[in-house]
């Protein structure tokens, strides 16, 4: 549907004012940095710092968002089963080289309120300081302990859901791939936000958005081929499965998985298309557009529609409610859990 034109103007004046990745993530991380220092935490929710050991040794960050009136116990060796409506492992978007747990402090706790299940961020090493694949094993290992019962003993295996947006979506998917390749656990639940899923976002890609959406709204295509040269380590990177899992030889076996994309995003076809993919393979899918979206919407204020509406969403098909029906509005149905 048609952006209201002065809106796109100011996103498209948003956008032509933003420096090259290439050149500015640095400097993009300090401003970051400043604004995730402005969080107001909210007394309803306890935030707690733990870690996981990567098996490299490194003490990978966690910061865990409990609403309190679900009081969990993070003390390990304790045997509690407080585990209430379940734990959502987020992975944090940024590219690879920006985000962090900090960042996205008011995401996940406003995540963890709204959705009444803890959240655990993960604070993995970023590019271009550790390239592909370290930031995918960080979070692997991070989920690998989780479903095992050895970083948090009442996280249920049945109940943790693997959720990430944008590269975080990227990692959530790559995890997902790694679980059935290794067999070290089997994530029942994934959710995938506006995620990279593909490796080719030239002028000729196989995708429209990405020629479409790749100038004036925020995201641009340039900045994905730059946070992807920033993250590859070697060419053969480029096409490997754990990078791209839309060019995976196979999809099956993955995780019940709900898929949102928006409208003006550069990514949203791929999304879309792993979502086809995954449907057809025999995996269960829903897969939402949301209409007036750019990439990255979700850090957007909760008082916006497109961000309350997803909420709204994800609640549904976490909580096994009626998913909505194909022209409801504010969601474009895709593919259906039907």
């Amino acid at each position: 549907m048609p952006m209201n034109p002065a809106v796109q103007a100011v996103i498209k004046a948003i956008t032509r004012l933003q420096p090259d990745v290439a050149n500015s993530w640095n400097s993009q991380r300090k401003v970051e940095d400043a604004a995730g220092k402005l969080t107001i935490a909210d007394p309803r929710c306890r935030i707690d710092e733990i870690t996981a050991q990567a098996d490299d040794g490194y003490e990978i960050p966690l910061r865990v968002f409990t609403p309190l009136d679900i009081d969990f116990s993070l003390k390990r060796g304790l045997h509690v089963n407080e585990d209430h409506r379940g734990t959502i492992l987020y992975l944090h978007g940024g590219g690879w080289a920006n985000g962090d747990v900090e960042f996205y402090s008011d995401a996940c706790m406003r995540t963890a309120l709204k959705l009444e299940r803890r959240v655990i961020a993960v604070d993995y090493r970023r590019s271009p300081e550790h390239r592909f694949p370290t930031a995918l094993e960080d979070c692997y290992a991070v989920a690998r302990q989780l479903f095992a019962g050895t970083l948090i003993r009442d996280a249920d295996p049945e109940h943790i859901v693997l959720m990430g947006d944008s590269a975080g979506g990227n990692l959530t998917a790559a995890v997902s791939l790694l679980a059935r390749e290794r067999g070290d656990f089997h994530p029942r639940t994934q959710i995938l936000l506006y995620p990279l899923v593909y490796n080719d976002h030239s002028e000729t890609t196989l995708f429209d958005s990405v020629r479409d959406n790749g100038e004036d709204y925020i995201l641009t295509r340039q900045a994905i081929v730059d946070y992807i040269e920033l993250y590859l380590r070697t060419p053969a990177d480029f096409h490997d499965s754990r990078f791209a899992p839309l060019i995976a030889t196979s999809l099956a076996d993955l995780p019940r998985t709900l898929v949102i994309t928006a409208e003006y995003d550069p990514l949203r076809d791929e999304g879309e298309a792993f979502a086809a993919r995954l449907d057809a393979e025999g995996n269960e899918v829903a897969c939402f557009r949301m209409n007036d979206g750019v990439h990255g919407y979700f850090l957007y204020p909760s008082v916006l529609s497109l961000v309350r509406d997803t909420y709204r969403l994800i609640a549904h098909f976490l909580d096994g409610d009626p998913l909505p029906k194909p022209g409801d509005r504010p969601w474009l149905t895709l593919l259906g859990t039907d």
